[in-house]
């Protein structure tokens, strides 16, 4: 288990951290990987509110994606030697080589 609470109050990796500075938040070129990853959502009494809703709505589009089309692996260098299913680790364990999809209508 990580303790997501701690993470996201690390001085290291964030300036003043125990203060709530929405404008940290407010730049285009925030990346969800590496140090971005850790958008804090808060817990407990003060966690946000819509996030059960966002869950909801995340799953419905992928069900709607999943529902509409067919999914065929894309032809790249590295798809016409197979699927590579090598990871790479770090906090959660990711795909080496990303995976391709093309969608096709039905």
């Amino acid at each position: 288990m990580l303790n997501a609470w701690a993470i996201q109050r690390d001085p290291e990796l964030w300036e003043r951290p125990d203060e709530f500075l929405p404008d940290r938040f407010e730049k285009r070129d925030v990346d969800f990987k590496g140090q971005d990853l850790y958008i804090p959502f808060g817990g407990g009494r003060r966690g946000c509110p819509g996030i059960t809703f966002g869950i909801s709505v995340a799953e419905y589009a992928l069900a709607n994606l999943l529902y509409w089309f067919d999914w065929k692996v894309a032809k790249t260098d590295a798809t016409v030697q197979g699927i590579d299913m090598n990871e790479r680790y770090g906090i959660t364990v990711n795909k080496k080589v990303p995976l391709l999809l093309q969608p096709i209508p039905f």
